[in-house]
């Protein structure tokens, strides 16, 4: 098992940690949490996605604090999601009954203001007669903070220097140091119901009995499933694509539109190894993305959310004036995300570092410009008319990549062993100028045509002269190497080249021979072309789906078929995928992740449509 050489935790033992996989996730558009399959909160932040954990166990099972839930006797367990709904619920198997917990954040609309940050657990006894035990054990800022806890009846009081929670509940509560425990006895038909509130800043503490506990999850599911309602995908694959978008929606911030690329941080990319990064922010280009899978399933008003953030802020406005845009930004739209190290956890089977905050901030990406800016053109198709203050930034953004496209970046998979000239980058530079000189001529708006015309029309020369490897007979990595990547999978699909013309068709070859595993795509090779960190990865399920994506507008309807198929397969017990699959199927990375679902939608729509 891997060891912490820095932390001195010796030998970890693998029982404490439920793979990444063996979860699920609730939320309530402001933060989430994971639910193991064994009925514990191992992650939770509070109030907000980038809050500090309260519970993060998943990163540290002795330093990191979780909330317990489960049989008091053997049991099997099984976990599902109510239908259509982000209600998460788990069922015990015991000898002599069956229980199950019903785990959600309470949702009733989408306002910008919500004081009250609740998470509650309602436990029912449904067959037989099945005692339960309870520990609620917090740690908070990430473990680093001390607490005091104050037990009144059936309410503690848990706080901390920065955050107060009130845990109240129908069963006994006992204290035990600075956790809380219950013991409890449920005979078929009787439950009760744990409820966590934040306190504190005019929010009292107060009771949750059990018919508020069933409003609430009535009410929470009558948001999702409106919701869901809303989306026009009636496919093959409508289970698996509901459920991305459930998730899609789960990870928007309610009260800024900011759509987040992962709930957690610091789930390794490798066991062991130190790719470990925390995802609980804006990328543009994740966010980007996102808001094209949900266009394409009908969903606008996320749209019109993200480009109210991007506009309220000066996200995009900014550019023509002062420079290139941040890849990623806060919740809140802020700019700065310092990137330290939490030494006192020992990290998700012992892969250290933890890490909070995100030093790629300061990289310079260009790929997000064509991101961002195919999303306002879907957006101005499909959504609502671009405002004038909407193209004035498009139109900073173009004349800016006009001066500025030709210079080597860091790239879509943000390496950190110096800037190189990617051939994704000017793809995605050309898609920007493409898209901005398509809105332009379809609206009628003022802009240089001619200028950026010729800088669009540049780019695609160079990749046809300079990203194109006579010895590979294939689009590489980078201008003039040799090195395969699967970012030049978005070829076809951002319509740069057909996707049955020849050189196109040699590079699927090429990719499928040298970077596809079952189904499975690896980003790139580490050892051919080095990212400037130690150890190797999984395959990258984002490109796995861009893979069958590609093969179906290839005309290679079976293999698509046939690899989408294997992809889900991958998929955790409540369809959820994380960022990378390991050589033995195992999820890796933080979990779930946004880029994983959204290609999933993409990959299954357009597969759909082919097949016919």
């Amino acid at each position: 098992m891997a060891q912490n050489g820095s932390g001195g935790f010796g030998q970890l033992d693998g029982s404490r940690y439920l793979p990444i996989s063996e979860h699920g996730v609730i939320g309530d558009l402001r933060t989430a949490a994971l639910v193991a399959t064994d009925g514990t909160i191992d992650w939770y932040c509070c109030p907000r996605f980038d809050a500090p954990s309260v519970f993060a166990s998943i990163l540290d099972a002795d330093r990191g604090g979780c909330f317990e839930l489960c049989a008091d006797v053997p049991a099997r367990t099984r976990q599902f999601y109510f239908p259509d709904t982000n209600v998460l619920i788990t069922r015990f198997f015991a000898a002599d009954g069956v229980a199950e917990i019903q785990d959600f954040m309470p949702v009733v609309d989408e306002s910008r203001e919500a004081d009250r940050h609740r998470l509650i657990r309602r436990v029912l006894c449904v067959r037989g007669v099945i005692p339960f035990r309870a520990r609620i054990a917090p740690r908070f800022g990430y473990g680093a903070e001390e607490h005091t806890v104050h037990l009144e009846g059936q309410r503690a009081v848990f706080r901390s220097p920065s955050l107060s929670l009130a845990l109240t509940s129908t069963a006994p509560l006992e204290r035990a140091g600075v956790d809380v425990w219950s013991h409890v006895k449920l005979l078929e038909g009787e439950s009760h119901v744990f409820a966590l509130d934040r306190i504190g800043d005019g929010v009292p503490a107060r009771p949750c009995p059990r018919a508020e506990a069933q409003e609430q999850a009535e009410a929470t599911v009558r948001f999702w499933r409106h919701w869901l309602a809303g989306s026009r995908y009636h496919g093959r694959w409508r289970e698996m694509v509901n459920r991305s978008a459930l998730l899609l929606k789960l990870l928007t911030y309610a009260p800024t539109g900011a759509i987040i690329a992962a709930p957690t941080t610091s789930l390794p990319e490798r066991i062991g190894g130190e790719r470990n990064w925390d995802y609980r922010y804006v990328w543009v280009r994740d966010a980007a993305f996102c808001v094209y899978a949900l266009l394409r399933l009908g969903f606008t008003s996320e749209a019109e959310a993200f480009m109210g953030f991007l506009g309220e802020r000066g996200i995009m406005s900014g550019t023509g004036a002062g420079g290139p845009l941040q890849i990623m930004y806060g919740i809140d739209g802020r700019s700065e995300l310092p990137e330290y190290e939490l030494p006192h956890l020992e990290g998700h089977l012992g892969s250290a570092p933890v890490r909070v905050g995100n030093a790629a901030t300061g990289q310079l990406q260009l790929d997000i410009y064509g991101a961002l800016i195919d999303a306002v053109y879907l957006y101005d198709k499909w959504g609502q008319p671009i405002s004038s203050a909407g193209w004035d930034a498009v139109g900073a953004v173009a004349d800016w990549l006009c001066d500025h496209w030709d210079q080597p970046d860091e790239g879509i998979w943000e390496t950190r062993g110096g800037r190189r000239d990617f051939v994704y980058s000017r793809l995605m530079c050309w898609v920007a100028l493409e898209r901005a000189i398509r809105i332009a001529n379809r609206r009628g708006l003022p802009a240089d045509l001619p200028r950026w015309r010729q800088a669009r029309d540049a780019i695609y020369r160079q990749i046809m002269s300079r990203g194109w490897s006579e010895e590979r007979g294939a689009f590489v990595q980078g201008l003039d190497d040799k090195v395969l990547d699967a970012s030049l999978l978005m070829m076809p699909m951002a319509k740069f080249i057909s996707p049955t013309d020849p050189k196109w068709l040699a590079t699927l070859d090429v990719l499928t021979s040298d970077l596809v595993s079952d189904s499975l795509v690896y980003r790139y090779d580490p050892e051919s072309s080095p990212d400037g960190l130690r150890g190797s990865e999984g395959t990258f399920s984002i490109c796995s789906f861009w893979y069958v994506e590609a093969l179906a507008r290839a005309g290679r309807l079976e293999e698509a078929r046939l690899a989408f198929e294997k992809m889900l397969t991958y998929a955790n017990h409540v369809g959820l995928f994380a960022e990378e699959i390991g050589r033995t199927g195992e999820q890796l990375g933080n979990f779930p992740q946004a880029f994983t679902h959204l290609s999933l939608i993409s990959a299954a729509f357009n597969l759909d449509r082919a097949l016919g």
